[in-house]
């Protein structure tokens, strides 16, 4: 692995630093209003379709789809310092990692002139539709069932845990067409239109009072047969090779890189007159731990990219990258409880929090962050087969 950065890069990395510098003020979560939904709405869609207008927005689609082609090492560059800037990323996420990506190498060309154009302007949001309350790590057993109608398919079921369900308009939703056949051959893939007639939707509250997740209930809903991407029953393979832009964990290492620079500050300069690390070696010694944990994971990151920039394929490399940052990030979050002691308990309405009661919160919601998209189970799992040949256990 190469730690140099080209001059290209690095010319690529302070071009979007100046833009963000720019479009994006450091205090732009207050200026938007951190309690005025509609108001932080407006603010990320207009930020988003600034992007759209760059060309950043789908970077890294294709150039025969709107995209700038991006190399890997571009993209990571780029999510690296979305997060670094804090960045708002809701227009950026299911539509164009997930959704745009598989209506691009799957869909008809009516479904890719229909949504691909609305996904680079950041005039929707998507959501996936694949979690069940009894298929999650094993998918397959999914029970969601879409009767073919001839014209249309009628889907009765339900679908939980879904990240920006309660706003988004769209939805890639696998569902069961052949009971029949094996788990894993009955399954086909649709885009659902969320505004159709039988769909009910409602939020899911999580232990930091926080409504990221949705469950969604479907009632006899009349899916247009167009709406089915690729051929019936072949979903499942749609699924699985979806073309995934970028899998390095670089997103969830630098918001926890921040957050350690934020409590180690307070460390030091002292929280309410409280110095935690003041006579405390044992302390001292964890916080070093952490800040070369932090360096580990971000080299992981770089790892992917790298590879990817060089042609190769991330395998188990990625579930290594990604397991590490998501336990981290929950090893990290603890850490800042115990540095910060009973003024991190406090939430932002108390005049003695710190942080304004963040650290709290972030403690209370990392607890799924080892769950979506793979658990750490599912994750060794693949490092312990693909990485070190052992067997299925």
């Amino acid at each position: 692995m190469d730690f140099a950065w080209t001059a290209k890069e690095q010319a690529f990395r302070q071009e979007i630093r100046d833009f963000l510098r720019k479009e994006l003020p450091s205090d732009w979560l207050q200026r938007a209003g951190d309690d005025d939904e509609s108001a932080r709405d407006e603010f990320e869609r207009g930020f988003a379709q600034k992007l759209g207008e760059r060309g950043w927005l789908t970077c890294a689609w294709p150039k025969e789809y709107g995209g700038l082609g991006w190399s890997p090492m571009e993209q990571m560059i780029f999510n690296e310092e979305m997060a670094l800037h804090k960045a708002p990323r809701k227009y950026m996420g299911n539509a164009i990692s997930l959704a745009g990506p598989v209506i691009m190498i799957h869909g008809t060309e009516e479904q890719k002139r229909r949504h691909l154009p609305k996904i680079a302007r950041a005039e929707v949001i998507w959501c996936q539709l694949f979690s069940e309350p009894n298929a999650g790590s094993d998918l397959a057993s999914l029970q969601t069932f879409a009767e073919d109608k001839g014209d249309y398919f009628q889907l009765n079921g339900q679908k939980v845990w879904t990240s920006q369900g309660m706003e988004s308009h769209w939805g890639i939703l696998l569902a069961r067409t052949d009971k029949d056949l094996p788990k894993h051959k009955g399954i086909s893939y649709f885009l659902l239109d969320l505004a159709l007639p039988g769909i009910t939707r409602r939020p899911i509250v999580n232990m930091a009072d926080v409504v990221h997740f949705g469950e969604f209930f479907f009632d006899n809903v009349r899916v247009p047969r167009d709406c089915l991407v690729g051929e019936k029953n072949k979903g499942w393979y749609l699924a699985t090779t979806t073309l995934n832009f970028e899998r390095s964990g670089i997103k969830v290492t630098v918001p926890a890189m921040q957050l350690f620079d934020e409590v180690l500050g307070l460390a030091k300069t002292g929280i309410n007159g409280y110095r935690p690390i003041e006579h405390n070696p044992a302390l001292r010694m964890k916080l070093a731990d952490m800040a070369i944990q932090l360096q580990t994971s971000r080299m992981l990151s770089y790892k992917v990219g790298w590879m990817q920039n060089a042609g190769k394929i991330p395998s188990y490399e990625s579930s290594i990258a990604r397991l590490f940052a998501t336990e981290l990030t929950q090893r990290l979050t603890q850490l800042c409880m115990e540095v910060l002691g009973h003024w991190g308990e406090l939430t932002h309405e108390s005049r003695l929090t710190a942080l304004r009661g963040k650290v709290q919160k972030l403690y209370r919601g990392q607890r799924a962050i080892t769950i979506g998209s793979g658990t750490s189970e599912i994750q060794r799992n693949t490092i312990a087969m693909r990485g070190l040949g052992l067997p299925r256990g």
